[in-house]
C-alpha cells in the first residue's frame, strides 16, 4: 500500500501531469479517495517553492548560453509578455486569476506553469503560495469527482 502511495506522490510532482494525472492513477489502483487526494496535494505543492525561487534565476543564467539560450530567451519573453497581458486584464485580481489558472484542470495549466509565470512576473511569494495551494485544492476536487464518476453522473441529470 505504501508503494502505491509513493507512486501517486511522485506522479503528482511531475510537470504537466501533476495531480491531474495522479488522482486517477490512485483511484485506478484502488486507493481510497481522501488519502490519495491529500498525498497528491502535498506532492503537487512540494516543487512550488523551488520553482518560484530558482526558475527565473536558471532562465536568466541560461539566457546567454549557446545551447539552451534560445529556449531560455523564449521562456522569459513569452512569460513576461503573457504575464503582463494577464496583469493588465486582471489588475488587482492577479492572485485570483492565478488560482483559477492553476485550478482548472486543462493541459498546460497547473502549479508548475502557474508558479513559473508568477516568478517571471515577480509576484509576492505569499500570494503565489496562496494561489497555487487554492488552485491545486480546486483541481484535486475536480479530478477526484471526475475519477469517482460523479461528474459523469451529474451530466445524466441534464441530458435532454
Amino acid at each position: 500500500m505504501l508503494k502505491s502511495y509513493l507512486i501517486v506522490f511522485f506522479i503528482s510532482m511531475l510537470p504537466l501531469v501533476e495531480l491531474r494525472g495522479a488522482i486517477p492513477v490512485g483511484i485506478g489502483m484502488g486507493l481510497p479517495i481522501l488519502p490519495t487526494y491529500l498525498v497528491c496535494v502535498v506532492g503537487n505543492m512540494l516543487p512550488v517553492p523551488f520553482i518560484y525561487l530558482f526558475a527565473r534565476k536558471i532562465l536568466i543564467w541560461g539566457y546567454h548560453k549557446p545551447l539552451i539560450g534560445p529556449f531560455c530567451h523564449f521562456c522569459i519573453v513569452k512569460g513576461e509578455k503573457g504575464g503582463r497581458a494577464l496583469e493588465a486584464k486582471t489588475g488587482r485580481g492577479l492572485v485570483a486569476a492565478l488560482l483559477l489558472f492553476v485550478g482548472i484542470p486543462l493541459p498546460g495549466t497547473g502549479a508548475w506553469t502557474g508558479t513559473l509565470a508568477a516568478s517571471i512576473l515577480d509576484m509576492k511569494f505569499k500570494d503565489v503560495l496562496v494561489a497555487c495551494m487554492g488552485g491545486v485544492l480546486l483541481a484535486g476536487i475536480i479530478m477526484g469527482l471526475a475519477s469517482a464518476g460523479l461528474l459523469g453522473a451529474l451530466s445524466g441529470l441534464f441530458a435532454v
